[in-house]
């Protein structure tokens, strides 16, 4: 069997071939390749491998860069030490997968799956397993279920102008002025908001852009902003959130 080993530190690359050769010592070698550029250049003018072991930061990019530039039929193994999120996305298309440091045991079940699935095994969905790795978007909160006296309320994120705390209390004021008691805190609200339609202006404001009615310069080049539905404490965006804002507001 013939393999190459994409693995940019060396003494990874090196124990990972005395594994091999002490699975069976008659497999080939045939390169080491600490980078995509390397990589690509090998594939350029050499014969596909029968295996392939890649991990997937190189020295210069993501290994996955290298499927964008070459066509490559040949399974591959990825050896990796990312958390289980992340090596779900990994089997989408891949023969297995290899935590580092490499166990001999999980390297000869991997290598004898890849000898099982050697026939039937297609090339790798670069786009499906680019998108599984992490480029999904994140879900965000679509509505919140508020408790108003005995009755309880169903709030669509749409209509929320903004939250804001205030003596350790966190509220949530709809467009429509409604002022209502929330169980989350601010820190915990900023996660759940899709950051493309809130910011967190202070410790005291988490905003919309559609709330925001204007802005104004303020005392030492701070600014400070108006709100629909108005407010009675004065929203000041913080100075360590002055760069960030601005450009959220430009986007």
């Amino acid at each position: 069997m013939k393999t190459i080993i994409i693995e940019d530190e060396n003494l990874t690359a090196k124990r990972l071939e005395s594994l091999l050769h002490k699975w069976d010592s008659t497999i080939q070698v045939e390169a080491i390749l600490p980078s995509v550029d390397e990589a690509v250049k090998w594939f350029g003018s050499n014969a596909e491998p029968d295996l392939i072991f890649m991990d997937i930061h190189l020295e210069d990019d993501l290994a996955f860069k290298i499927f964008e530039q070459v066509r490559i039929a040949a399974p591959v193994i990825f050896t990796t030490a990312y958390d289980e999120y992340m090596i779900q996305a990994f089997k989408v298309n891949s023969i297995d997968y290899l935590l580092k440091p490499i166990n001999y045991d999980e390297l000869v079940q991997a290598i004898e799956k890849f000898k099982r699935l050697k026939n039937q095994f297609a090339q790798p969905n670069l786009e499906t397993l680019l998108k599984s790795l992490g480029h999904k978007e994140p879900e965000y909160k679509s509505r919140f279920m508020i408790t108003v006296g005995t009755r309880i309320k169903s709030i669509e994120t749409s209509d929320i102008a903004y939250f804001y705390s205030e003596e350790k209390l966190t509220f949530m004021v709809t467009k429509e002025g409604q002022n209502l008691p929330i169980d989350f805190s601010l820190d915990k609200l900023t996660t759940m908001m899709n950051p493309r339609d809130y910011f967190r202006i202070s410790r005291q404001f988490l905003v919309s852009f559609q709330s925001i009615q204007t802005v104004h310069a303020h005392i030492k080049g701070k600014l400070k902003l108006e709100l629909t539905p108005k407010t009675k404490l004065e929203v000041l965006v913080s100075g360590d959130r002055m760069t960030d804002f601005k450009e959220w507001l430009g986007r």
